[in-house]
């Protein structure tokens, strides 16, 4: 799969009681008070809880994911679940933030072509077939996170990945509207769009790849890799 190529194999672990997060490099997702200000011991119980309920998506699906079987499995009270996270929402949203920040470290800092080091055009390139991959292992995930329609182009995490594409759209066509359109190829990415188009029309992953980059190609008016 292109997926595990463009990204790093593994996510990396739930972060540790006292373990600091690269903020420097890394862009705000989460709310700030998830991750590093947490006592030690509320800090355990998060990433205990993460944990937990990330064998329960790979076991059952997200439908296996409820706020008592992550309790259950992680071996503390449901209060504790719901004093954490909220409500099972805000677990699942935990959830593709951890996610998310994995897809920002890789872009950010890691190896080419998705991270520095090759030119912003196989950069642009690399980082629409990692999010396209990436989104199509997490769909299930990834839907049930969505937040609601009039929050969901304000969220950090979306702000991150289209930040992402203006600068890269800037280095490649400094004339255009660069921003307008990062939002225009984040919408070829959207998960909703990606579910119908590859479980509702049956559409294979190597088909949305090559439409991505063809889609870059006009975009950018450049040539479509070779």
């Amino acid at each position: 799969m292109l997926y595990a190529v463009v990204m790093s194999s593994a996510p990396p672990p739930f972060p540790k009681p006292q373990e600091p997060l690269e903020s420097s490099q890394l862009l705000e997702i989460g709310p700030a008070s998830d991750e590093p200000g947490l006592r030690a011991d509320a800090a355990r119980n998060r990433a205990r809880l993460l944990e937990a309920a990330a064998r329960l998506i790979a076991e059952h699906g997200v439908a296996g994911v409820t706020m008592e079987a992550v309790a259950a499995a992680a071996n503390v009270g449901k209060g504790t679940v719901f004093r954490r996270f909220g409500d099972r929402t805000g677990l699942l949203t935990a959830l593709l933030d951890h996610s998310a920040k994995q897809l920002q470290a890789d872009f950010l800092s890691g190896p080419p072509p998705l991270g520095p080091g090759s030119p912003p055009l196989e950069r642009l390139r690399a980082f629409g077939v990692a999010v396209l991959y990436r989104t199509a292992e997490q769909l299930d995930l990834q839907l049930a996170a969505q937040p609601e329609p009039t929050r969901r182009f304000a969220h950090p995490a979306a702000g991150s990945l289209r930040m992402h594409l203006t600068v890269l759209l800037r280095q490649i066509a400094p004339g255009a509207d660069c921003d307008l359109l990062a939002h225009t190829l984040l919408a070829s990415l959207d998960p909703a769009l990606i579910h119908h188009l590859t479980r509702q029309r049956g559409m294979p992953m190597e088909r949305l790849e090559a439409g991505w980059l063809d889609l870059v190609a006009r975009v950018t008016r450049t040539e479509p890799p070779r």
